[in-house]
């Protein structure tokens, strides 16, 4: 088992790791909300730019482990608020073009830092 920590992704909030890469070749990320990481402050309350940050999060963490987008196989995308799942999914799907992981999208009440949007995802390769 190995700890993965990029700069290039917000550092932890609490006493866990950006992702943790097992020998079975699974990796585990840690949810990402939109945490802009060059100053780690959440950007503006923008479900798009929220979004956006997000998927760039979790990009680096996976580039990080020597993964991309294409080795996702399961994502698990938390909303608190249910009215932006169309245009969540359409920047879902412009980041992961023809790859279609499996997934679950979850409307929840809060999120830490009152973020709109949190995305965990497991990667295989």
């Amino acid at each position: 088992m190995k700890t993965v920590n990029t700069l290039n992704a917000p550092s932890a909030l609490g006493p866990y790791s950006q992702a943790i890469l097992l020998e079975n070749g699974f990796l585990y990320t840690s949810g990402q909300i939109g945490i802009d990481p060059k100053n780690n402050i959440l950007v503006e309350n923008d479900i798009a730019l929220q979004t956006k940050n997000v998927l760039n999060n979790l990009k680096a963490i996976l580039n990080e482990a020597g993964y991309s987008e294409k080795n996702v196989v399961k994502a698990t995308i938390f909303l608190t608020d249910l009215s932006h799942f169309a245009l969540v999914n359409q920047l879902y799907q412009d980041f992961f073009e023809e790859h279609k992981p499996a997934r679950s999208c979850i409307e929840v009440n809060r999120l830490p830092k009152n973020a709109l949007i949190e995305i965990e995802v497991i990667a295989y390769k």
